[in-house]
């Protein structure tokens, strides 16, 4: 007769933080405001969004409903942008 082991469950254990290759963490970045973004940029500078364009982070952006914005987050298929009115999941072209 056998018993069946189920799979011991991990919870990341401290893997929150991203590591170095030496295994130190990683020091982040300060993240920016909006304001800090889009300060001193002309409007020309300020793409139109398009859900068939592709954005990369960094990338400054005019959609039609939220203002200007930042790419702060690149997905495969969605940017996170930093809006005025605070951040958005929106589409684009993968």
């Amino acid at each position: 007769m056998s018993i069946k082991r189920t799979k011991q469950r991990t919870f990341g254990h401290g893997r929150e933080e991203e590591e170095t290759p030496f295994g130190g963490p990683k020091t982040k970045e300060p993240e920016k405001t909006w304001a800090e973004y889009v300060e001193g940029k002309a409007d020309s500078a300020f793409v139109a969004y398009s859900m068939t364009a592709r954005f990369a982070k960094g990338a400054l952006l005019a959609h039609p409903k939220f203002g200007k914005g930042a790419v702060v987050d690149v997905e495969p298929t969605r940017i996170e942008v930093l809006f005025e009115d605070g951040t958005k999941k929106l589409g684009h072209a993968g």
